[in-house]
């Protein structure tokens, strides 16, 4: 089950400009009065101080699109990127973030049918699902099955879509086929692993942070630290490398990839996390990482019987127009799901309000899983609590000095039994 809030972490495209430039206008007084609605409001372009929760204009469905009572919604490495502005031709600000959600049918549009009011439904939604209520297109709505949860519904259509796309409509997964997937921890990469044991005689390597590797190792057959060199490791246990790459890194992974290539093997990018190094957007990581992308010669390409393509979800849906191809995933997923053979992996629930604590846990890659945020969960309440430092000074004396803190994340860190060291002086206090 999914921890409803995890110790907080210490380490600090625009699809269709009609959506994203949205004015994300507030109610004046922030009093609520039946029309208006909680929301994530991202007000520039930033750092985490840009998001903030506040009072917004219900809106209300257009020809052709469904009104949804927000559940849930999910947190992909996406808005992080989104927030700091760190994609092309971003969208303008003030805007509801957010491209996931589940939640139950409200009303509907003119020219609306397949749906009626109360239905249970996941969606995707071109910026604006951080909220209590969103609108969407019903082309980008689904029906979902009566024992998914409203916070599995919400980790499935970015995470299992994707895989799907890449794996089969892209690579062309077949039995007996090895495939490498990077960040394996992570919502895309379970997924990919879930999918790859509907096949056949398929061999799963991965990469992941070390600490996640105990929690990960039963889903994919070889697993190695992200800071090793796995191209040595995976070519000790396959010699000829591998048939699919599936990079979310790019920068210097992108060469090492097309190098482990078998003959007509795949690599797909499909994001670039190795350009956020900090809290807000840096040139310095994004030339690092443009300059460590190797420069492709489509002749060594054709030469080696290698095939280099790139996949974005969110593109496809918005820009490309290509709905009817993500609807006949979504069936072929939820045929999946029935039989029990895949289930989305929530690593952890959070409030609308602690978006901040949400995107910071993603920032440091500390998820196993999808992050959620639970548009009904209240926020854990501030802990003061009295901790004593115990401080041994340079002539071996003892001594004992009272510290108030405030810290939201107390509470959880204690429920769940964590252990969390905090320096002060030469003294160290743990929780």
């Amino acid at each position: 089950m999914a921890k409803e809030r995890p110790e907080k972490a210490e380490e600090t495209e625009q699809m269709i400009e009609k959506e994203g430039g949205k004015e994300a206008a507030e109610v004046p007084g922030g009093a609520a009065d039946g029309r208006d609605m909680r929301a994530v409001l991202l007000s520039a372009f930033g750092g985490l101080n840009k998001l903030r929760v506040a009072r917004k204009v219900m809106p209300e469905p257009q020809d052709g699109e469904v009104k949804i009572r927000v559940k849930a919604c999910g947190l992909n490495f996406i808005d992080l990127m989104v927030r700091q502005g760190n994609i092309d031709n971003p969208p303008k600000t003030p805007l509801v973030p957010g491209f996931e959600l589940s939640g139950i049918v409200e009303a509907l549009g003119g020219n609306v049918t397949g749906f009626e009011i109360g239905d249970r439904v996941m969606a995707f939604v071109n910026y604006n699902a951080w909220a209590e209520v969103a609108c969407t297109p019903a082309e980008f709505v689904y029906k979902i099955p009566e024992d998914m949860s409203f916070s599995e519904a919400a980790a499935f259509p970015v995470n299992f879509v994707t895989a799907y796309m890449m794996l089969f409509e892209v690579a062309n997964l077949r039995e007996g086929m090895s495939v490498l997937v990077h960040s394996a921890g992570g919502g895309v990469g379970q997924a990919v692993a879930q999918l790859c044991s509907t096949v056949p005689n398929v061999t799963v390597f991965g990469t992941a942070s070390a600490f996640k590797h105990e929690a990960i190792k039963t889903s994919l057959n070889h697993l190695f630290d992200r800071n090793s060199d796995y191209v040595q490791e995976v070519k000790k246990i396959s010699p000829e490398g591998v048939d699919i790459v599936l990079d979310c890194l790019c920068g210097e992974n992108t060469g090492k990839g097309i190098g482990l290539l078998k003959p007509l093997g795949t690599y797909i990018l499909y994001g670039s996390s190795n350009m956020v190094t900090g809290e807000t957007k840096s040139f310095f990581s994004f030339a690092k990482s443009w300059w460590q992308v190797e420069k492709v010669n489509p002749i060594k390409l054709y030469e080696e019987n290698k095939v280099m393509s790139g996949f974005s979800l969110l593109n496809l849906l918005f820009k490309q127009g290509r709905a009817g191809v993500i609807r006949a995933a979504v069936d072929k997923l939820l045929a999946l799901y029935n039989q029990k053979k895949i289930k989305p992996l929530v690593d952890s629930l959070w409030a609308l309000e602690e978006v901040k604590e949400a995107m910071q846990r993603i920032h440091d890659r500390g998820n196993i899983g999808k992050l959620i945020l639970d548009v009904e969960k209240a926020p854990t309440p501030l802990v003061s609590i009295i901790l004593i430092i115990y401080c041994k000074s340079l002539l071996s004396s003892l001594w004992a000095a009272p510290l108030l803190i405030s810290c939201s994340a107390a509470a959880p860190a204690l429920e769940m039994g964590t252990v969390r060291c905090i320096e002060v002086g030469a003294g160290t206090a743990m929780l």
